[in-house]
């Protein structure tokens, strides 16, 4: 049985082409929505193995996971790091995270 060939490109986020190259390099620090979307991209493409991936950007396969789920969830602003409350369970903030039963009681 022959391997299979991985793929050169993948379409990315924005509809560009995205290629090993031009993914964001090895070293990245700093995960802006554009560049989280891109690895998912690629893999999700076979640009990239998850494992490949995972040894690439130094990722736990837990986090590259919560990236998809994000983008499945919510589209790509799922992916911006100071909505988290926003999108994920159980961080909810505002009137909406209060537990219902009205104003509390001044009787012990």
């Amino acid at each position: 049985m022959l391997p299979q060939n991985p793929q050169t490109s993948v379409v990315g986020p924005e509809g560009q082409r995205i290629t090993l190259a031009s993914l964001p390099p090895a070293n990245t620090k700093r995960w802006v929505i554009r560049r989280k979307a891109e690895v998912v991209a690629a893999v999700r493409g076979g640009l990239l193995t998850l494992e490949d991936a995972c040894k690439r950007y130094a990722l736990t396969v837990e986090e590259f996971l919560s990236w998809q789920r994000a983008i499945d969830q919510h589209g790509l602003l799922g992916l911006r790091t100071t909505r988290l409350q926003d999108y994920r369970p159980g961080t909810l903030r505002g009137p909406s995270a209060r537990p219902s039963g009205g104003t509390p009681s001044n009787t012990p």
